[in-house]
Parts: C-alpha cells; structure tokens; sequence
C-alpha cells in the first residue's frame, strides 16, 4: 500500500467539469469522503463509462477499486491536504481525482 500525498492550491475551485461526476461538496472531509468511496467502490467509474460513446470498448482495469483505501484531509490556510493510501496504481488514482476536482491539484509526494 503507497501513501500518496496530494495538494490542492484553491480548493474552492476544485470542481470537475463535468456535472455528472464532479465533487459537489463544501468540505475538505466530504471530499476525502467521495474520493475515499471513488478509490473502494466502482459508481463513479460506471457512471463515467456510461458516459462514454462506447461504454463497452472501456478497458476493465480502469474500474479497479481497493476496498481498504483511505483518504484524509487537512485544511491549511486557502489549500487542502489530502493523504491517499491505496493498493492502486497512480494513474487510477489521478483519473477519480481529475473526474472529481478537475486538474486543480498536484501530487507533492509518493511514499
């Protein structure tokens, strides 16, 4: 399991683009609560998918899901603090993140 250590400069703004998987919420916690369900269970992907020309051409492996990952959070001044630990690979990590807040973050450091 890797600790992924994620920043988030204006989390005001840390809205995806598009409704239907963007992170509505207005706390630093309800966005590791979302997130943490994003990275454990597979309704986000799906609904994502469904969004998709072709749902059933996409890749299997992009809904991997890690039931044991946790996400906390930490306000600090303007920006957001986000702990990650998960089994999964970056990538699946960075696509819920972008699906979620758009590009309005920035992985500060990987252990």
């Amino acid at each position: 399991m890797s600790l992924f250590l994620i920043h988030i400069e204006h989390f005001t703004r840390a809205h995806g683009t598009e409704p239907a998987l963007a992170f509505a919420g207005n706390s630093p916690q309800a966005l590791a609560d979302a997130l943490e369900d994003a990275l454990r269970r597979p309704a986000l992907f799906e609904r994502w998918r469904a969004l998709q020309n072709e749902p059933d051409k996409v890749p299997p492996e992009l809904g991997r899901t890690d039931p044991a990952a946790s996400v906390g959070a930490q306000q600090r001044d303007l920006h957001v603090e986000l702990e990650i630990r998960s089994g999964l690979p970056m990538k699946i990590i960075a696509q819920r993140l972008t699906w979620l807040i758009g590009p309005h973050w920035d992985l500060r450091n990987v252990k």
